[in-house]
C-alpha cells in the first residue's frame, strides 16, 4: 500500500502469488477472511480516489483466486468504494486472467470494466505510478 498525488490518493497492491493454495482443506474459511479483511481495510484507507495494482507474476494457476470469489468481492464492494475507484491494473496478466475478464465482461459495468488496465511489464507499470511508494515483491521481480 502506499500513496500518490498531492492528495494522497491510495495506491493498494495484491500481490497473487501470496494468497493461499486451492488444496487447502480450509480454503474457502481463509479466502472468506481474507476478503473481509481486504474490504474493512479498503473502507479504513479509502476516502478519496485510489488505484488497485494487481500483481499477478510468479503465480500457479492454484493460487489465483477463482471467478465466484472475484465477483463475490466485486458484488460486495460498496457503491462508494466503486466509484472511487480509478484504475485497477492488472500486472503480467496471464490468459487465464484475461479469458475470466473478458467472459465477466457483459456482468459487470461498462463503468467499472472501462477501469481496468492490463500492464506487462514492471517498466510499463513505473511509467503510469510514482514506484517510490510501491513495494514490489522479489518473486515478481525476478
Amino acid at each position: 500500500t502506499g500513496y500518490y498525488g498531492d492528495g494522497l490518493n491510495a495506491i493498494i497492491v495484491f500481490a497473487a502469488c501470496f494468497l493461499p493454495d486451492s488444496s487447502r482443506a480450509d480454503y474457502n474459511y481463509v479466502m472468506e477472511n481474507l476478503f473481509l479483511y481486504v474490504i474493512s481495510t479498503l473502507e479504513l484507507m479509502v476516502a478519496e480516489d485510489y488505484m488497485i495494482v494487481y500483481l499477478n507474476g510468479a503465480t500457479p494457476r492454484r493460487r489465483m483466486p477463482g471467478l465466484g470469489w472475484m465477483k463475490k468481492c466485486y458484488q460486495m464492494i460498496d457503491r462508494r468504494l466503486r466509484k472511487n475507484l480509478k484504475s485497477f491494473i492488472i500486472v503480467h496478466p496471464s490468459w487465464f486472467i484475461r479469458t475470466i475478464l473478458a467472459v465477466t465482461r457483459p456482468f459487470i459495468s461498462s463503468k467499472f470494466s472501462s477501469k481496468i488496465q492490463y500492464v506487462n511489464t514492471l517498466a510499463e507499470l513505473r511509467e503510469m505510478i510514482p514506484m517510490e511508494y510501491v513495494h514490489i515483491p522479489d518473486s515478481i521481480i525476478k
